[in-house]
């Protein structure tokens, strides 16, 4: 059996832990990146925070301690951002992405440099918990 046999779910050799939730919604993604950036849906990825302009190299900082900084902002289509939750010694970077579907648009929530498998699962439930929510909103 070799090293990479051997690697833990969700670890990458250069990235750390990583996760990535998906989900396909019955939205354009003009309405997916209207509710995303609206008050109501940066409350479900960014917390209590006041709206960013989303200007690339934007720093956020939200009531919740999650704070980060914007790195790339394509409307309609990406956000790329270094996103920490108070608890954490490093920052994670956080892509959402909107991708053209058949039925709609793919949501797409990828995380990496997170720093263990716990966080990794953490996580992953938190970002499962918010496409749900998206979701509730979306039908």
């Amino acid at each position: 059996m070799n090293e990479t046999a051997a690697q833990v779910v969700g670890q990458t050799a250069s990235a750390g832990f990583q996760i990535g939730v998906r989900r396909t919604l019955p939205l354009t993604a003009e309405e997916a990146w209207a509710y995303l950036t609206s008050s109501e849906g940066l409350s479900l990825w960014l917390g209590d925070a006041p709206p960013p302009a989303f200007q690339q190299g934007e720093s956020f900082g939200s009531s919740d301690g999650i704070s980060g900084q914007l790195r790339v902002v394509k409307e309609n289509q990406q956000l790329r951002l270094k996103w920490k939750l108070p608890r954490w010694e490093r920052e994670s970077t956080l892509q959402i992405r909107l991708i053209p579907a058949k039925t709609g648009t793919t949501i797409s929530f990828h995380q990496e440099n997170l720093d263990n498998a716990h966080t990794r699962e953490e996580m992953k439930q938190h970002w499962e918990d918010v496409i749900s929510k998206i979701a509730k909103h979306a039908i």
